[in-house]
């Protein structure tokens, strides 16, 4: 009698990863995507200086300005107003992250005190920082003091709100997860909750430097003898539209190279998550 053969199940094809120069091909485009929309615009800036659509002395050209940045940098005029800024929104971003990470993770970690501090917590997020000035001149001036606190209040907001939605929406199967091996609440915290919850947490860095830096440029704009926002207000004053145009320039640039700087951060701490396809 001859034995019947065994049908055995083929191998499945492994899927090809996609080539590196494929990744990088689909990475460029992505960053070239957001140049069409700026480029419009400057050139659209550009013909309507050229053709005098608008006065020189409320749109100057592109050249004008580009030229008064670089008299700017030259004679060393921007680079003490640019640190007096970083420095100011330095101090804020760091006085509101140290309020705002503890807070969103108690609020994220103990219901109960979410329950109590949340509804405060939302009435307060709501008020802008605007909404503080007359307040705190009154109680701290206008000195360095304001101009920090403003700064610190407009990044605590997302930093504790995002730390708190980003522990809220750990998947609770990971929760089960972790009990089921027996973790300890320490190795909870620092192995499932903190990594899980990390991503929403960057963000919500990210973006309190970007409210912190948009908060120093009002600030500096209102009161401030120094400073990005005090250059602006020197320009325009003296009406020196090319002055002031240069400044918004350097606010723009500075702005997006800290938010890049943040993001390159990211990639690096995050090296060990792998894309889901």
């Amino acid at each position: 009698m001859s034995t019947p053969a065994l049908h055995l199940p083929l191998p499945a094809r492994a899927v090809p990863a996609p080539s590196a120069w494929r990744q990088r091909l689909k990475a460029s485009a992505l960053r070239l995507a957001g140049w069409p929309f700026p480029l419009a615009v400057l050139l659209l800036w550009w013909v309507a200086a050229d053709r005098a659509w608008v006065a020189p002395q409320v749109l100057p050209a592109p050249a004008a300005v580009w030229a008064t940045l670089v008299d700017l940098v030259r004679t060393g005029e921007l680079w003490p107003h640019l640190g007096v800024s970083l420095a100011r929104v330095l101090a804020g971003f760091a006085a509101g992250t140290a309020i705002g990470l503890p807070l969103g993770v108690a609020m994220g970690l103990w219901p109960r005190f979410k329950d109590y501090v949340y509804p405060f917590f939302k009435a307060f997020s709501q008020i802008p920082v605007l909404g503080w000035l007359p307040l705190l001149m009154l109680l701290v001036g206008i000195d360095e003091t304001l101009k920090v606190l403003l700064i610190a209040k407009a990044a605590l907001v997302p930093v504790a709100l995002n730390t708190f939605k980003g522990i809220e929406g750990v998947p609770t199967r990971y929760i089960e997860v972790a009990r089921v091996l027996r973790f300890t609440r320490w190795q909870l915290l620092a192995k499932v909750v903190f990594p899980a919850a990390f991503a929403p947490i960057w963000n919500g860095i990210r973006y309190g430097f970007t409210h912190a830096w948009l908060a120093l440029v009002v600030v500096e704009l209102l009161a401030s003898s120094e400073g990005i926002g005090f250059l602006i207000v020197y320009g325009r004053q003296l009406f020196q539209l090319d002055v002031v145009l240069a400044a918004v320039v350097v606010v723009g640039a500075v702005g997006f190279a800290l938010d890049r700087l943040l993001a390159a951060v990211e990639s690096r701490l995050t090296r060990w998550r792998r894309p889901g396809f």
